[in-house]
């Protein structure tokens, strides 16, 4: 009699059976191991470089708060420029208090623009680099030409050529005879164009001196003319100067040795006395 066969079938679903099982549990453990070799060999490295910590958090960038609020100010469409002139101005105070004394040779390298009143400084005082005129004045400062070793030029033509370190200004000897808003108006466009050419150099407005006894000139008008020079020199980012207290004396005039009573011309000492006041009065 023949044997009956025996036929093993093996389910489908145990052939699908991965051969691996996920474990969660598992998972975590290689997690912790791994993060425990990682610590140690941290730990490691630490002790063995002293400058470890410095090394791994020095160079870490801050922003700096001040360049960026600095860099949206500028796109507000204010020019970098300006607001240094701004600064400089805000911290300026005119007129310049009286400073450490310069040594002479400081003249040497001021260049003086006059009319009549300083005319002749250069024959009394270290500063001889003048630019003036007995016909210029604050009214016509713009357009007035002179001879000089440039040719026939205004005084600001001869800024622009000569260059100088430090330019004093005097002007204003034609009050009386000229309208003051005109004065006024000139002396602030040559200031202004001055400013802007010589931008390192330092300028100096130089206040009037007062009238003397039986001037035909009131001091009360002086007076008035200096406080417009020194908002001149405020608004333009330059220095101001009172030549006009150097050389005043107790009842408000020019003191009587600082002036020549038959020509009205400052005398040797007045000359000297400015000289001595620009050396002491400095920035």
């Amino acid at each position: 009699m023949a044997k009956k066969k025996s036929i093993t079938r093996i389910s489908d679903k145990k052939r699908g059976r991965p051969k691996i099982r996920f474990s969660f549990w598992g998972l975590i453990a290689i997690f912790m191991l791994s993060f425990a070799t990682c610590f140690i060999l941290y730990m490691v490295a630490a002790n063995f470089n002293e400058n470890f910590f410095s090394d791994e958090f020095e160079n870490v960038v801050v922003e700096d708060k001040t360049s960026a609020d600095t860099d949206s100010v500028n796109t507000s469409g204010t020019p970098d420029t300006e607001q240094t002139g701004a600064q400089s101005s805000s911290a300026l105070t005119n007129p310049i208090a009286q400073s450490q004394p310069k040594d002479a040779s400081y003249l040497g390298s001021c260049c003086l623009v006059t009319d009549n009143t300083l005319i002749d400084m250069g024959k009394y005082t270290g500063l001889t680099d003048i630019i003036g005129s007995g016909e210029l004045g604050a009214a016509n400062c713009n357009t007035y030409t002179m001879e000089s070793s440039y040719g026939t030029k205004t005084a600001y033509e001869i800024l622009q050529t000569k260059k100088p370190e430090k330019v004093y200004i005097m002007l204003g000897d034609d009050i009386g005879t000229s309208s003051v808003d005109d004065m006024i108006s000139n002396y602030t466009e040559f200031v202004k164009n001055v400013r802007g050419y010589l931008t390192d150099a330092d300028i100096y407005i130089m206040q009037l001196p007062p009238a003397g006894e039986g001037s035909t000139i009131d001091n009360g008008a002086i007076n008035e003319f200096n406080t417009k020079l020194l908002t001149i020199a405020n608004t333009n980012n330059v220095y101001c100067i009172d030549t006009n207290t150097a050389l005043k004396g107790v009842d408000g005039k020019i003191s009587k040795e600082f002036i020549d009573t038959e020509t009205g011309a400052l005398t040797e000492k007045a000359y000297k006395t400015i000289a001595d006041y620009v050396l002491c009065h400095t920035v």
